[in-house]
């Protein structure tokens, strides 16, 4: 394996992290305190006192509020975008300028237009790491699920069924990124399109969408709905139906199956916080997560893991900026059949 010029050995990783919303604190603490060979050195954020707040808690050295400010400091050898989505490629490109490893939450980008220019950026600079963040791929369940589908053991995929659902409960917040979000198919159903590419294994042919404004119709103002879902057709035949919901009554749920030729695989296909079973006077239950950061903590933590480790052994991760444009752009064409209703052949 060609060990890349970029590599860090000898000493920890210095990372700053820039946007301190739910993600980005969680990533923060994941460096800060989580992440054997890191050290979160500076954060970046427009909220001054959220800013000092969380640095004085993580122990980061320097704060900025400018993102090329921090990414031009010799303090720091990588970044962590968790900046608002339409910054994503406009951060990665000013990072990988002044040299430094990025690590990008998804969506790559909220256009074709910004996803082709970070793959360009990124091609630019063969010495760095550059990576994605799908964390769904680093979940243990979605891992060993993986492992059994490369292992042929339940043959040919023929279906695989995704959903992914927050908890009403949080609608205000889905409300107040709705009018720069992209719409559902572009901030939640990305992962779901990227478990079926990776799973699959092929690219989709066909897709049609549907949905609607089931609960909330402040959505439609902004071509959205609060329940949106899509069939799509795989150029091996194979077939899958997503579904990402803002409703669900009972916390937040992700679940995903794969039927095959010779079996199936079943994930979180009853969604439960833990394995505790309650016995009270309302009956026999088991609690479900209500956030992401309970069902995929787990998950977020391997991601960033992986990222640290792919900068201090010089290899590249298997989540590329490629597998951004190319999430993003059936996201688009699903978003496309949404709008329109029509089936749309997909590029």
């Amino acid at each position: 394996m060609q060990i890349l010029p970029g590599t860090i050995t000898g000493r920890p990783v210095r990372v700053g992290s820039v946007g301190l919303g739910r993600l980005g604190v969680l990533h923060a603490e994941n460096i800060a305190m989580r992440i054997p060979g890191a050290i979160l050195s500076a954060l970046c954020d427009l909220d001054r006192t959220r800013l000092e707040h969380t640095a004085a808690a993580l122990g980061a050295e320097r704060t900025f509020t400018d993102f090329a400010e921090m990414a031009a400091w010799d303090g720091i050898d990588a970044v962590c975008i968790v900046s608002p989505s339409a910054l994503h490629t406009k951060h990665i490109r000013i990072a990988m300028e002044h040299g430094k490893h990025v690590f990008c939450e998804k969506p790559l980008g909220v256009t074709l237009e910004q996803c082709k220019d970070a793959e360009q950026v990124v091609g630019a600079h063969p010495e760095l790491i550059f990576m994605l963040g799908f964390m769904r791929r680093y979940d243990p369940s979605y891992i060993y699920a993986k492992q059994k589908l490369d292992a042929g053991e339940i043959g040919r995929v023929v279906l695989l069924r995704s959903y992914s659902q927050d908890p009403d409960h949080q609608i205000k917040g889905a409300l107040a990124f709705a009018p720069h979000s992209g719409g559902q198919f572009l901030d939640m159903a990305v992962h779901d399109i990227d478990l079926a590419r990776w799973f699959i294994g092929r690219e989709p042919e066909k897709v049609w969408a549907i949905g609607g404004c089931y609960a909330h119709p402040e959505f439609a103002q902004h071509g959205d709905g609060d329940n949106v879902s899509c069939l799509m057709k795989f150029e091996d035949d194979a077939m899958c139906f997503l579904l990402a919901g803002r409703t669900s009554p009972h916390g937040y749920n992700v679940e995903t199956e794969i039927m095959g030729t010779k079996g199936t695989l079943r994930i979180a296909s009853v969604p439960q916080k833990n394995l505790v079973e309650i016995l009270d006077e309302h009956g026999v239950r088991k609690e479900c997560s209500q956030t992401f950061h309970e069902r995929f903590g787990e998950a977020f933590l391997g991601e960033m893991r992986e990222f640290i480790s792919c900068i201090r052994q010089g290899r590249r991760p298997e989540v590329s900026v490629s597998d951004g444009t190319r999430v993003l752009e059936i996201a688009t064409q699903c978003k496309a059949s949404f709008e329109t209703g029509e089936l749309v052949c997909c590029k």
